[in-house]
């Protein structure tokens, strides 16, 4: 199993295909009348309103290409991108863990720890090279383990 419990950040790297936790998992759900085969593959697509190019990311045969299909055609992305950048991520990792119930309870087997993404080049989503990135992808997850937590309890409430 990927978790254990302790007082140390839990790593991840968010293009790890194999961890259930990572948005590049093909671990698929649906969400806004499409299914999406990952969360990376959602996040990507969503950058777009154009339904052709949000669709060519959408089928992209794996998240590494749904990356680079964005990343080649930046002139069309949205124009208050970085506004909902975090809610789309948050909303695709919640709508996952609701669809597999492995990836919940792998999420909520972390605990209390502090969840870190490994990226060496990514400042705003994972804690760069020197550690001092915002790791946003690890508050999304951070922040959608709360919201499950919360949900489970109010069920037994």
């Amino acid at each position: 199993m990927f978790f254990t419990r302790s007082g140390k950040p839990y790593y991840l790297s968010r293009s790890d295909v194999n961890h259930p936790l990572s948005s590049y998992s093909r671990l698929g759900f649906e969400l806004d009348d499409s299914e999406w085969p990952s969360v990376e593959h959602y996040y990507q697509g969503m950058k777009f309103e154009e339904p052709e190019l949000r669709e060519s990311v959408r089928t992209a045969e794996h998240p590494e290409k749904a990356k680079q299909l964005a990343e080649s055609n930046k002139a069309a992305v949205r124009k208050d991108w970085q506004q909902v950048r975090e809610v789309m991520m948050t909303r695709a990792v919640y709508i996952k863990c609701r669809t597999h119930e492995a990836v919940a309870t792998a999420l909520l087997a972390t605990g209390d720890q502090q969840i870190v993404e490994t990226s060496q080049y990514d400042y705003y989503w994972g804690c760069g090279r020197d550690g001092r990135g915002h790791n946003t992808f690890g508050k999304v997850l951070m922040a959608v383990r709360d919201k499950l937590k919360a949900e489970r309890e109010e069920k037994r409430g």
